[in-house]
């Protein structure tokens, strides 16, 4: 079985790549470019956070936390 990261975007459950190969297989050719060039500089104690980041793109996760930390940013709770 593959490797797989596990997180909640829009209320759902989602399953994303889990590995840097699979990470970068769900990337267009100029996308995986700017990965590649990237990932292999990232420092180790940063690489899993580097890499969650990456699986994410796409997914609308950033479009979600945006909202959110706009919410936040007017005094919302998130109640």
């Amino acid at each position: 079985m593959d490797a797989t990261l596990k997180t909640v975007i829009g209320g759902e459950l989602v399953e994303l790549p889990g590995t840097i190969a699979a990470i970068r297989a769900t990337m267009a050719a100029d996308q995986a470019e700017e990965f590649d060039r990237e990932i292999e500089h990232v420092p180790a104690a940063e690489l899993p956070a580097a890499l969650v980041r990456w699986a994410l793109v796409g997914t609308g996760a950033d479009e979600e936390d945006e909202h959110l930390f706009e919410r936040l940013a007017r005094g919302e709770n998130g109640a």
